[in-house]
């Protein structure tokens, strides 16, 4: 009799055992479910062009520095790199946290900046980088300004808050480098 008590209770634990796991793990979606609902559509197509975005400063660089002539060129190109490898791993992490999906390559847009500019050299691809650079830097304030002052996810507007000064930058260099590439091939 005692055997048949014994058999009878001891599967009990790992039934409890597995019932906790189930509302632990429902729990855990529910509470990623909810960070993602947090975030707008404007949210999310924020997320994935900044992503994307920051993809195509590391490609973009590396046509600066094959295919630029100016020192001026090739020097903004690795500090993109820098500051944009910097903001992609934070907004990782946000994106992680919030349950928020990022893009795994260039958009449309992007790419075809990236495939114009892969078709020229020299001055040519100074000129025609730095227009692309000013434009961008425009877009990326712009873009980081709104999600900063009207996003509906905390984290984001956090990261784009954090991020706008460097962009800010980025836009105040890329007009000194169009100045400057302007003059050198009017010389």
């Amino acid at each position: 009799m005692n055997s048949i008590i014994k058999q009878r209770i001891t599967p009990l634990p790992s039934v409890v055992a597995q019932i906790a796991m189930i509302l632990v793990l429902t729990l855990s979606f529910g509470i990623k479910t909810a960070q993602a609902q947090n975030s707008s559509p404007a949210d999310h197509k924020f997320t994935a062009e900044a992503a994307s975005g920051g993809m195509a400063e590391v490609k973009l660089r590396e046509l600066a520095q094959q295919k630029g002539a100016s020192e001026k060129v090739k020097e903004f190109g690795q500090r993109m790199v820098t500051d944009h490898t910097k903001a992609g791993d934070e907004l990782k992490q946000v994106a992680q946290q919030q349950n928020l999906n990022l893009p795994e390559g260039l958009s449309k847009q992007d790419q075809a900046t990236y495939d114009r500019l892969s078709k020229v050299s020299g001055k040519q691809f100074d000129e025609a980088y730095t227009r692309a650079m000013v434009s961008d830097r425009q877009k990326d304030v712009a873009a980081f300004e709104r999600e900063a002052s009207s996003g509906k996810n905390e984290e984001l507007k956090q990261f784009a808050s954090r991020t706008l000064p460097t962009l800010k930058e980025h836009l105040k260099l890329a007009h000194e480098m169009s100045r400057e590439t302007t003059s050198a091939s009017v010389q």
